[in-house]
């Protein structure tokens, strides 16, 4: 027997969701710490990763995980909130690569926080007026966005 053809364009979806998800994660980001915050086994994880076209800044972001029994107790399977946190520095001499120097900056870092909608960002930003690079983090939903982000801003020597 086959499956209708909603059943198979729903599995194709979900397939390909999850594709993209395990995609998400740059490979040089590596997690430096894990903080479990309740019983349940939500955690804030840690992840350090270098600017990749700025040698000599390195940046951490911080991310709420929620765990199995969380998802399971209040039914919000596929997402994780919004709230994040950034802070980068300087890690050795400061070389500006081939940098995406417009106002609306570049992603530096991607992470999904849902099956399909929602991922945490970091995005770089060249203030050539004050002689910066200014890391916003924050989460991207076609929805709603997101009024929670957090900033690091690394002088340029």
């Amino acid at each position: 027997m086959t499956p209708c053809p909603f059943v198979k364009s729903v599995l194709t979806a979900f397939l390909c969701a999850a594709l993209l998800c395990t995609a998400s994660l740059p490979a040089n980001a590596e997690e430096v710490g894990r903080v479990g915050v309740d019983w349940v086994g939500n955690d804030i994880i840690i992840d350090a990763f270098p600017d990749p076209k700025v040698q000599g800044v390195t940046c951490h972001v911080a991310y709420f995980d929620r765990s199995l029994i969380d998802r399971l107790s209040n039914g919000n399977w596929f997402e994780d909130p919004s709230y994040s946190a950034v802070d980068c520095t300087q890690t050795g001499p400061i070389t500006l690569g081939d940098i995406d120097r417009k106002e609306d900056g570049e992603v530096v870092f991607s992470e999904r926080q849902s099956l399909i909608l929602k991922s945490l960002r970091v995005t770089r930003i060249y203030d050539a007026r004050n002689n910066a690079l200014i890391y916003l983090a924050h989460a991207s939903e076609l929805t709603q966005g997101s009024g929670k982000m957090s900033i690091s801003v690394v002088p340029l020597p």
